[in-house]
């Protein structure tokens, strides 16, 4: 048996298994149910949020022959088994990234007059819409405005901005948003549960931080630390196949700043650049850090923390210990410095200088208040 990566092998199939997304599948699921259909939608957002896969669970539900009670496809009819085995004439996609010119949306215009075979209708998903040539939007937009009863545009792009006016106002548009790390972590434990593979809590979390909102990011970067760890995915291995800095770092660098230790805080850094991190990959890591440090201050704002149980704990902990007008300091000390690492020409230099400032941050407020 062929193997198959985990983006295609575990792609929803229905509106109920999207991730992250529910208010968009709940509105499309009731547009179905109240047959209440546009002839054109625009779906927006960043990359592996699931603006594919909802255009295409929308095709296949808008022409199920046997509806269920909530809009869910019965996966047994001809469309949905036509749907289902790839072969289904009701649903076309075009990639506007490699498609888009005048001639290539003529052609679509030709084939939107043909007739669905099985279903009432045919679906045209328009991927990175955003890159079609001014001409040829210009030759899409009397047909985007009055398209065929049989016909439906699903426009998907990560840049709604680039798209001209007169297509956004002619769309239904539908803002797709980036997926929650603890949402990404719950469905990566589904997962490695369905493939026997034992993970821990943090290594999926360094998985969820790493994918940056995209699900099928993560899914792909899921089937790499497999590959590299086996059936057994540990904090430690994970993050090493990722090259990503142990939140461990972190938390002792600011321990360093608060007692003022410039010899300690210069030793860890210099660890860090032994390992093959970057200098700046640090200070931004700092800021970071520190934003973190600032929202769990506050019982309020400490639901903004994404991060697993343990390391939210470590970040309470350490909230506690520092004052605000400390990590406020801190905060403008790395701006400045990342703002100062961009152009000079010693960068490693740069990046010390940086630390030692904040490392010396508590022993200038003193002077200052004395």
């Amino acid at each position: 048996m062929s193997y198959l990566v985990s983006a295609r092998k575990y792609r929803p199939a229905t509106f109920d298994t999207v991730i992250g997304q529910s208010s968009i599948t709940t509105t499309l699921r009731n547009a179905i149910a109240n047959r209440q259909l546009a002839h054109a939608y625009l779906f927006c957002g960043p990359r592996g949020v699931g603006k594919t896969t909802c255009a295409r669970i929308f095709a296949k539900t808008i022409n199920c022959m046997n509806l269920g009670e909530r809009a869910e496809p019965c996966n047994a009819c001809e469309s949905c088994r036509a749907f289902d085995e790839g072969r289904s004439m009701n649903i076309h996609e075009l990639d506007a990234a490699s498609n888009n010119s005048v001639d290539d949306i003529r052609e679509l215009v030709e084939q939107v007059r043909v007739l669905p075979r099985v279903g009432k209708y045919s679906v045209y998903i328009v991927d990175e819409v955003h890159m079609l040539s001014t001409q040829a939007f210009n030759a899409f937009l009397k047909t985007l405005e009055e398209p065929p009863a049989h016909a439906i545009f699903i426009l998907a792009t990560t840049e709604k901005h680039k798209i001209l006016p007169t297509i956004l106002s002619r769309c239904q548009i539908y803002d797709f948003s980036r997926i929650r790390v603890a949402d990404t972590v719950k469905y990566l434990r589904h997962i490695a549960e369905k493939e026997g593979v034992a993970a821990e809590e943090e290594a999926l979390d360094a998985i969820a931080q790493k994918a940056d909102g995209a699900m099928r990011d993560a899914l792909s970067i899921f089937d790499q630390v497999v590959s590299f760890c086996g059936n057994e995915l540990t904090y430690a291995r994970v993050i090493e196949d990722l090259n990503v800095l142990d939140y461990d770092y972190y938390f002792r660098l600011v321990d360093y700043f608060r007692e003022g230790k410039v010899a300690e805080t210069l030793l860890l850094f210099n660890e860090v650049m032994g390992r093959g991190f970057d200098a700046g990959h640090l200070l931004a890591g700092l800021g970071r850090h520190f934003r973190d440090l600032l929202v769990a201050k506050e019982p309020v704002t400490a639901q903004l923390l994404e991060a697993s149980a343990t390391i939210r704990d470590r970040y309470l902990q350490q909230a506690r210990e520092v004052d605000a007008s400390f990590i406020f300091d801190a905060l403008l000390a790395v701006e400045q410095g990342e703002a100062q690492y961009k152009t000079r020409l010693d960068k490693h230099f740069s990046a010390e200088l940086t630390l030692i400032k904040l490392a010396q941050l508590v022993e200038a407020k003193k002077k200052t208040l004395t």
